[in-house]
């Protein structure tokens, strides 16, 4: 019994002797000396350039991924002007997707701030160490890119988080007018164009995507029972947003869509009413085209069942397509 009782004493005072040394080991001050070496260590992380390589690829697989259609109108772009327009696709991606991405507002209008930050930071030649940043700001030096288009994306995106269907399809146009059109704009500086032809032949495929871009979105809207598809015309027709959601095929709902469909094949028009005064640098800019065409025909075939199947498909011809109006030259 008392060699157990002296045992334990022993291993009670070895505890105690190592419960001091490691207090003498870390004491107050040494604690503290450690954490400001992390904190240093962190801050030189952050601090840290990104390889250009890398930020390049970064974009690169953020819009193959989330834009294909663009990818592919960007590998068609003049050699000069392909990296450019793969950041300033990637930009719009990342301002695109915080919608969705973000389950409040105030997270939403957080990282749009970050973005508005960075844009005035890139042109003071002090971009954010990340990876869209640092192409955008290559992208401002080497064509001169006019900063208020970027803003411009930025603010109608930022308005856009209100979450709620558009009010009238004039309202659909001035959002397309100021995201997509002003993207295009965008482009076509980094073609090195600058014609007023040009300029109001973009508006129009601006526009004109926009609408499309929110026809082909609505099967996906709808099964998070949400419908963004102008009000006034869905009233017109007497369709409601629970139509949609539960992914109806009526007439009426048809009409919806022949009649948004219809403005945007009216704004592709518009658009070709100009080629012949439109120089043909800045045709790769218009690319995207092809693609709202596709998307059109499709639907008419359809009979303007936007939730049909062969609406949800990639057409696997698109590339060839786009090489083909790439080679002639027009729109």
């Amino acid at each position: 019994m008392a060699a157990c009782i002296s045992a334990k004493s022993g291993l009670l005072s070895s505890k105690t002797s190592l419960i001091h040394g490691l207090y003498r080991t870390m004491s107050p001050n040494s604690v503290c000396i450690q954490r400001a070496a992390e904190i240093q260590s962190v801050r030189a992380s952050a601090n840290a350039t990104v390889d250009p390589q890398h930020s390049e690829k970064y974009c690169l697989d953020l819009v193959r991924s989330r834009d294909y259609e663009g990818f592919m109108s960007s590998l068609l772009l003049p050699l000069e002007a392909r990296r450019s327009s793969l950041a300033l696709r990637a930009f719009n991606v990342e301002l695109a997707q915080v919608k969705d991405s973000v389950s409040q507002k105030t997270i939403g209008l957080m990282r749009m701030q970050f973005w508005k930050a960075a844009i005035e930071e890139i042109y003071r030649d002090e971009p954010p160490n990340q990876p869209v940043s640092l192409e955008l700001w290559r992208a401002v030096r080497t064509h001169d890119l006019t900063k208020r288009w970027l803003l411009r994306i930025i603010t109608e995106r930022e308005k856009d988080l209100d979450d709620r269907a558009y009010r009238n399809l004039q309202e659909l146009e001035a959002y397309s007018e100021n995201t997509q059109s002003s993207l295009i704009y965008l482009l076509l500086e980094c073609l090195g164009v600058k014609n007023v032809h040009a300029d109001h032949a973009a508006s129009h495929i601006g526009k004109a995507k926009g609408i499309v871009t929110c026809l082909r979105a609505t099967p996906y809207h709808s099964s998070r029972r949400k419908v963004y598809l102008p009000m006034d015309i869905c009233m017109l027709h007497g369709a409601s947003q629970e139509d949609f959601i539960r992914g109806s095929r009526e007439q009426n709902i048809r009409d919806v869509v022949y009649d948004i469909a219809s403005q945007a094949h009216v704004h592709l028009q518009h658009a070709r009413s100009f080629s012949n005064s439109v120089p043909a640098a800045a045709t790769p800019a218009f690319l995207h085209t092809v693609v709202l065409e596709d998307y059109l025909q499709r639907v008419r075939k359809a009979d303007f069942d936007v939730f049909h199947k062969s609406l949800q498909t990639r057409n696997p011809l698109l590339p060839i397509q786009l090489y083909i109006r790439s080679w002639k030259k027009t729109y």
